[in-house]
């Protein structure tokens, strides 16, 4: 286990030593500018550090449905809702989701969409999609909700959704994007430019706005009717507000992310270029890159000052999968040093 005093961004600080960082998330490496850090401070003057009220007080904080019609207007849907965590705009849609539908969750669907103690399918995604195909097909409209990731960021995979143009009743997808939402599609609104349209699929999209963006809340958007129902849901009227500043910092800072979402495509091109033809896998050009297994590769570049993501999750259970995580902080030289190490570790061409 390792500790700082210090918020990573390309670099860390752990035991007085300053150490390249490929691990976490907040890809746009937001966090860290200063430009960035200007807008929080400005939300923090004028908004203070929280809103202490509900969401469903008599008096409200204009900039929150501000924050909501700007994000359904960037993600293409009518309503949105924020909320203070990715984690808890999970949780509120998948409350509304499951409420008179039945489930048919994906087999690696993260522990966020998960309604009490669902039972996730212990089968390939390939057969997971064939048996959903069938059993949609096969009952009334509207019975079913389909719960998945759009990407898993453990392998690298941007899961497929083509195959939805082939249901033939009204089914809701709820999709969660936290780790697409800010970097995928041309223009950052992540899994949607890529979720097939078709008259018997209804989307539900949520996402953590700290993945790409560095900011703590969450976002639930889809139709005028579903979000006015999420809404109404305790989980949303009962929980504290995401920090208003934050709301603010976002708000304002859509050319600055978008500078910094072509730094991290640039990035990950010359990662991809790097590693090509060797164990280094990246199927789909994400901002992780999964390494060989072992704690021996963790612990050699960890004694040339290199830190890469290694550790269970999503649960305590979960294998350890080694990863390094590159964001649009990291400068050419620092990804060149990270491909050179692995080499001499002996992650040769395969």
């Amino acid at each position: 286990m390792l500790y700082t005093d210090h918020t990573p961004g390309r670099t860390v600080t752990q035991e007085g030593r300053s150490c390249l960082f490929f691990s976490g998330f907040a890809y746009l490496g937001l966090h860290q500018l200063p430009a960035f850090k200007r807008l929080l401070a400005e939300g923090i003057e004028q908004y203070g550090t929280l809103f202490p009220s509900s969401r469903s007080g008599n008096l409200r904080l204009s900039i929150y449905e501000e924050t909501e019609h700007a994000l359904c207007t960037y993600l293409k849907q009518q309503s949105a809702a924020v909320l203070s965590s990715g984690y808890l705009a999970s949780q509120a849609a998948v409350q509304y989701a499951v409420s008179n539908r039945q489930p048919l969750y994906a087999p690696d669907a993260h522990p966020s969409l998960w309604y009490q103690q669902p039972v996730l399918p212990d089968m390939s995604r390939e057969e997971w999609i064939t048996r959903t195909i069938e059993k949609v097909n096969a009952h009334p409209d509207h019975h079913f909700v389909i719960i998945t990731d759009t990407v898993n960021p453990l392998t690298g995979a941007i899961h497929p959704f083509h195959w939805l143009q082939e249901l033939q009743r009204k089914v809701l997808v709820l999709a969660d994007d936290s780790h697409g939402i800010g970097i995928l599609g041309p223009d950052g609104q992540g899994a949607i430019h890529f979720l097939p349209e078709t008259p018997y699929v209804r989307y539900l999209l949520s996402a953590s706005l700290a993945k790409a963006y560095s900011i703590a809340g969450g976002v639930v958007a889809g139709r005028a009717a579903d979000i006015a129902a999420v809404k109404k849901l305790p989980v949303f009227s009962g929980s504290t507000p995401m920090m208003p500043a934050h709301a603010h910092a976002w708000l304002h800072s859509g050319d600055l992310a978008a500078k910094m979402r072509r730094s991290l495509q640039q990035n990950i091109a010359y990662f991809l270029h790097l590693s090509a033809n060797t164990r280094v896998h990246n199927p789909h050009g994400l901002p992780m890159f999964i390494l060989p297994p072992g704690d021996a590769l963790v612990h050699y570049l960890q004694e040339r000052d290199v830190i890469i993501s290694s550790f269970a999750y999503p649960q305590p259970h979960s294998p350890v999968i080694n990863r390094a995580v590159v964001s649009a902080l990291h400068l050419q030289e620092d990804i060149a040093t990270l491909h050179q190490f692995l080499q001499e570790f002996g992650i040769t061409k395969v």
